[in-house]
C-alpha cells in the first residue's frame, strides 16, 4: 500500500493505494463516511472493506474527500464529493487499463455518493453500500439502478435506520434485471463494533461469488477461496496501525 496524491476539481486529493500484482487484475474504489462527523479514509469500515479487496486480488483505492486530512477543498454535502469520487476512479482506471472488472464501494455518506457515481459510470459493474442512509438522503435516482450490488446494513443501527435500509433494498430488487443482495448483520451497530470481521465475511463471499458467477469451473477454487476468508478475519481482529480511533458513533 503507498500513500498517492492526485488532482480533482477543487485542488489536491491525498489516497492510499494498493496496486495487484495482475495486469488485468479489478478495481475497487472505496468511499469513506461524513467529513463533517469525523469520517476519513482510515474510518474502520472503510479500512476492513479496503482490506478485503485488496485480500481478493483487487487494485484498491480509498480516498479522503476535499476538506478531509490533506485533501484540498471545502465541503459541499454531495456535489464536490461525487466529482472527488469521478476523479478517484478516473485515477484508479487509468492505473489499470486492463481492469477487467471495476467495483465501487461506499460507508454511510460514502454509500450515498457511491450509489450516485453508479449511476454515471456505465463502467462500474457491481457495488457494496454498508449502511446506506436511507432514512436521510433521497435514493429515487435509483430509477432504474444500472448494476446489481450488495447492501449490508447492522440490525441495531442508530444512524442509518435498518428498516428503511431494507426497503431500499427491496425496492431495487424489483427492477427488471437487477438483484441486490441485503445482508443484515443483527447485532451491528453503526460502526459496526466487534462486527468488523462479520463485515469483512460477508463482503468477500458476495465478492467471490459474483467474480466466480459466469464460471462453474471455479466453484471448487471458490469454496477455497472462501475458507481463506475465514482465515484471513483473524488478521483483520488485531489490524489497528492504519485505522482512525477518534471516530464517534453518531459518524455518517
Amino acid at each position: 500500500m503507498v500513500e498517492i496524491l492526485f488532482n480533482g476539481h477543487a485542488g489536491r486529493l491525498e489516497g492510499r493505494y494498493h496496486k495487484s500484482e495482475k495486469p488485468n487484475a479489478p478495481v475497487a474504489l472505496i468511499l469513506h463516511p461524513h467529513p463533517q462527523y469525523g469520517g476519513t479514509m482510515n474510518n474502520k469500515v472503510v479500512y476492513s472493506l479496503f482490506t478485503c479487496f485488496k485480500d481478493l486480488g483487487f487494485s484498491v483505492l480509498r480516498f479522503n474527500f476535499r476538506s478531509v486530512g490533506r485533501s484540498q477543498g471545502v465541503f459541499e454535502d454531495g456535489p464536490g464529493e461525487l466529482s472527488d469520487a469521478t476523479v478517484a476512479l478516473d485515477w484508479l482506471q487509468h492505473d489499470n487499463p486492463d481492469a477487467r472488472q471495476c467495483w465501487i464501494a461506499g460507508y454511510s455518506f460514502g454509500a450515498w455518493i457511491a450509489l450516485q457515481l453508479l449511476m454515471r459510470r456505465p463502467d462500474i459493474n457491481n457495488f457494496v453500500a454498508v449502511s446506506p442512509p436511507a432514512n436521510e438522503k433521497d435514493f429515487s435516482f435509483l430509477a432504474p439502478c444500472p448494476a446489481s450490488g450488495l447492501i449490508v446494513q447492522g440490525g441495531i443501527d442508530e444512524i442509518a435506520n435498518p428498516h428503511s435500509v431494507a426497503a431500499l433494498a427491496k425496492r431495487l430488487n424489483m427492477q427488471r434485471n437487477i438483484s441486490v443482495d441485503f445482508a443484515l448483520i443483527e447485532d451491528a451497530d453503526h460502526m459496526y463494533n466487534n462486527h468488523l470481521v462479520d463485515l469483512y465475511k460477508v463482503t468477500g463471499n458476495y465478492v467471490l461469488d459474483v467474480l466466480n458467477r459466469r464460471t462453474p469451473a471455479k466453484k471448487q477454487r471458490t469454496r477455497r477461496r472462501k475458507s481463506e476468508i475465514e482465515d484471513e478475519t483473524l488478521l483483520l481482529k488485531n489490524e489497528n496501525h492504519d485505522t482512525d480511533d477518534s471516530l464517534t458513533d453518531d459518524e455518517l
